[in-house]
C-alpha cells in the first residue's frame, strides 16, 4: 500500500481488513512467544539473578532503538522493587556516558540482533572495565551473546508485524524476560509492601500503600457529647461541627455511640417527649470504628461494605474522631 503525498504528510488508502482477527493473531503470536521463553530460564537466568542481587552497585541496562526502551522500562521496575538501576542509552555510552558505569555495577545490554554497530563498540568497553556483562539477546549466536558473561536468550519465530520487521513479539519477549528477573529478586530479598510503598510515595498508588487514617481524621472537626446531654446540645454540637453526626462518649472519652441525622430523624418521627431525649437515648450502640493507624484504603472498604458514610477513628476504646468518605473522595481514592 502506497502513500499519496500532499506536502510533507502522506495519507493512506485504506485497505478492507479484518481488524477483529489481526488482532487477535497478533496477540496469539506474542502469548506463544511468551510461552516459548521457558526454555530461556535455565542455569544462565539463576546466574544472572544471583549476581544481581549479590551486586553491590547498580545494574547499568543499555540498548539501542526499540530495545532501548524495554531498557528504560526495565530500570523503572528494578528501581521500584529494590533493585537499583541506571538506563544507558548505547549510543550515548560511546560518547561519555559510559562514565556512569562504576566498578560494582552489573551491565546489562539488551538487543534483538545483538549486532547493531553501537553494540559492538560497547561490548569490549565494557570487558575492559572488568564488569560483569549479562545481555538479554534475540540471536545467542550474535556477538553480544558470545561476549556477554551471561546471556539470556530472548529468540523469537517471527515479528507480529506482517512483515516480521517492526520489533512487537521480540520487545515483549525482553520485557518478560526483565519482569521475570525483577520478581524473582523481589522475592529474593522478601521486599513486602511496606517496602513498595517506600518507592511510591506520590499519586494513586503512593496513597493506597502510605495515607493513613489518622492523615485524614485529624483535619476534621471532632464532634462528642455526653450520652446525658440533651437533645438540644447534640444538635448544636453536629450543626456547629458540620460533619452530619455526633460521637457519644462517658465521661473518660470511651466511645459509647454515634448519633447521625438519620438518627435524628427517625426520633422525631416518633411521638416522643422531646425535651425528655437524652444522647443516649437515640445513638447506635457499637458503631463501626477503625484504628488511627489503618490505612485510608482500609477504611474505604469498610466504607463500601457496610453501606455508610463516615467511621469513627478509636484505640483502646478512646474517641480520636471521624473519618468521612469526602475525605477519601477528596484524596482521589474513590
Amino acid at each position: 500500500m502506497r502513500p499519496y503525498r500532499r506536502g510533507i504528510k502522506a495519507i493512506f488508502k485504506p485497505m478492507p481488513i479484518d481488524i477483529k482477527h489481526i488482532a487477535l493473531r497478533t496477540i496469539e503470536m506474542e502469548a506463544r512467544s511468551i510461552a516459548g521463553l521457558s526454555v530461556s530460564v535455565n542455569e544462565d537466568f539463576v546466574k544472572a539473578v544471583q549476581v544481581i542481587a549479590s551486586c553491590t552497585g547498580r545494574v547499568v541496562v543499555s540498548g539501542i532503538g526499540k530495545s532501548a526502551i524495554i531498557a528504560q522500562k526495565i530500570v523503572a521496575t528494578f528501581n521500584s522493587t529494590g533493585t537499583p538501576s541506571l538506563f544507558m542509552h548505547a549510543a550515548d555510552a560511546i560518547h561519555g556516558d559510559l562514565g556512569m558505569v562504576q566498578q560494582d555495577d552489573v551491565v546489562m545490554v539488551i538487543s534483538k540482533s545483538g549486532e547493531s554497530p553501537e553494540i559492538k563498540v560497547l561490548v569490549p568497553l565494557i570487558k575492559n572495565f572488568g564488569n560483569t556483562l549479562i545481555s538479554i539477546a534475540g540471536n545467542k549466536n550474535s556477538y553480544l551473546a558470545k561476549n556477554a558473561n551471561i546471556n539470556l536468550d530472548t529468540t523469537v519465530d517471527q515479528e507480529a508485524c506482517p512483515n516480521n520487521l517492526a520489533p512487537t513479539t521480540s520487545t515483549t519477549a525482553q520485557l518478560v524476560i526483565g519482569d521475570a528477573l525483577a520478581v524473582c529478586l523481589m522475592e529474593m530479598r522478601g521486599f513486602q509492601a511496606d517496602d513498595f510503598a517506600k518507592f511510591h510515595p506520590g499519586g494513586m498508588l503512593g496513597k493506597k500503600l502510605y495515607l493513613r487514617v489518622s492523615d485524614l481524621a485529624e483535619g476534621n472537626e471532632k464532634p462528642r457529647v455526653l450520652s446525658t446531654q440533651s437533645l438540644k446540645e447534640v444538635i448544636v454540637e453536629m450543626t456547629a461541627k458540620r460533619l452530619g453526626l455526633t460521637a457519644v462518649v462517658d465521661e473518660d472519652n470511651n466511645l459509647l455511640g454515634i448519633i447521625t441525622d438519620g438518627d435524628l430523624r427517625r426520633m422525631l418521627e416518633k411521638n416522643v417527649a422531646i425535651d425528655a431525649v437524652k444522647a443516649g437515648d437515640i445513638m447506635t450502640k457499637h458503631p463501626k470504628a477503625i484504628g488511627p493507624d489503618e490505612l485510608a484504603i482500609e477504611a474505604l472498604d469498610m466504607l463500601r461494605k457496610n453501606e455508610i458514610s463516615q467511621l469513627a477513628v478509636v484505640q483502646d476504646k478512646k474517641y480520636l474522631g471521624i473519618i468521612h468518605l469526602h475525605d477519601l473522595i477528596r484524596e482521589g481514592l474513590i
